[in-house]
């Protein structure tokens, strides 16, 4: 499980920020990536928090 919260090069789909959860985490990316879509079902704040997170979270390192 890695400490940090980056959003890695390899795994991306879109900007990376549900692999680099899955990641941090321990989960695999698909798990995210379902959880993700299934939250967008319900009221909320989710796009937003997705693109403040692609701001925040840097890139891996090379």
């Amino acid at each position: 499980m890695s400490r940090r919260l980056v959003r890695p090069r390899n795994g991306r789909m879109f900007a990376g920020v549900c692999a680099g959860l899955a990641q941090r985490f321990g989960m695999s990316a698909g798990m995210v990536r379902l959880i993700f879509v299934l939250s967008l079902l319900l009221p909320g704040t989710q796009v937003i928090i997705y693109l403040a997170l692609w701001i925040v979270m840097p890139n891996e390192d090379r």
